[in-house]
């Protein structure tokens, strides 16, 4: 996130031969700007929606959030936790707590006391043209912790602390000397993680949020799996030990699972199925998509890996700066795509038109805001 945050590494804090972790970082953050763009134009539970209704622009959109979420998110827990072992080795438990607090807890704090009010205040006065002033509003807001976005933030610091008593109160050293993994391994493992996250998406369905916390609980088995995994890969090197070859047979494993993502279409037309099997409930429907799921998500995290460290491995003046941008774009870009989207609530074309068109101007604007958010004195200390 920072030049000193765990979660966005960054050059300063890492050896030249991980500065492909920096862009991967830079392609993640773009994916969640794009991810939440897409949410905006096609569903409900963004702060302002416009949902397109052509079926022909659905179907792309749904498929790039499906395997969007997949993998982004649970790929920014494990490289969190890639670099975690390593900073509280070097800072001691009382300093590694503290500038985690900071780090973390400042900007959640600030996101859900301010940034999303102001992002839903937006909403408030142009769409829904209630023309008060911002103090106006908030004096009668009724929505005391609306964490948003920052809900990964907040998981990390429990995942973070959990981490700290594992180290300090039973001594667990995350190093056993494991293999790495090869492909085979690597998709037994996305199957039983697909059978696992199963099984909790019959209580816990996908869009059931524990609030106010703001944790869909559906998709932390793979949250919970993929920070423990950083863990052991930081000890056992997995990272620089994974193989071109299991880079080409996950290519081909991810390449399958697109191919099969139209059946999901073609079996819920045939059994007149609610949209919603998919999401939790014992189905088979739902099984069936967990294990999907985790198998795309697995082999594309890993495929990227082990092409970033081959091929993404070198920075540029531009490159760094939108590594530094990475956490206060993270942060702020609610904002700009509310800002952007209202600005063409007017616009007389379909929405998916609108995605298409304002998507870029969305990931410019919001690291351009992180730029100039870092730049402010001394906030480039916190975030």
């Amino acid at each position: 996130m920072s030049t000193q945050n765990v979660a966005f590494p960054s050059n300063a804090e890492q050896p030249n031969k991980l500065i492909y972790i920096n862009n991967i970082k830079v392609l993640l953050t773009i994916l969640v700007i794009l991810h939440h763009t897409f949410i905006a134009y096609s569903a409900s539970g963004w702060y302002y929606t416009e949902p397109t209704k052509i079926m022909g622009a659905l179907i792309p959109i749904k498929m790039f959030i499906s395997i969007n979420q997949a993998f982004f998110m649970g790929f920014f827990f494990m490289l969190a936790a890639y670099f975690t072992d390593a900073s509280f080795t070097k800072k001691g438990t009382s300093k590694f707590v503290t500038d985690r607090l900071i780090r973390l807890g400042i900007p959640l704090i600030m996101y859900a006391l301010l940034i999303s009010p102001f992002a839903s205040y937006l909403v408030y006065y142009f769409a829904q043209e209630h023309h008060i002033t911002f103090l106006q509003y908030m004096s009668g807001y009724d929505t005391w912790m609306d964490v948003g976005v920052m809900w990964f933030v907040l998981a990390l610091l429990v995942f973070t602390f959990i981490y700290v008593i594992a180290k300090t109160v039973f001594k667990i050293n995350f190093e056993n000397t494991l293999p790495v993994p090869g492909s085979r391994t690597i998709i037994l493992f996305a199957i039983g993680l697909g059978l696992v996250t199963f099984l909790v998406r019959i209580i816990f369905p996908v869009g059931w949020v524990l609030e106010p916390f703001g944790f869909q609980l559906g998709h932390f088995p793979q949250y919970i799996a993929f920070f423990t995994i950083g863990l052991l890969a930081s000890k056992n090197n997995w990272f620089e030990a994974l193989s071109e070859k299991t880079r080409k047979r996950l290519t081909l494993s991810a390449w399958l699972c697109l191919l099969f993502f139209p059946a999901f279409f073609v079996i819920r037309i045939t059994v007149k199925m609610p949209v919603e099997w998919y999401a939790g409930g014992f189905h088979w429907q739902q099984l069936l998509y967990a294990v999907w799921e985790q198998w795309i998500g697995l082999s594309i995290l890993t495929v990227l890996l082990i092409k970033g460290r081959k091929s993404w491995n070198k920075s540029s003046a531009l490159l760094t700066k939108l590594s530094r941008y990475s956490f206060a774009t993270y942060i702020f870009h609610p904002v700009v795509i509310v800002a952007f989207t209202l600005a063409v609530r007017n616009w007389a074309v379909d929405p998916a038109l609108k995605l298409l068109v304002v998507s870029p101007f969305i990931v410019a604007g919001s690291f351009a805001l992180g730029g100039l958010i870092v730049a402010i004195p001394g906030v480039k200390k916190i975030i």
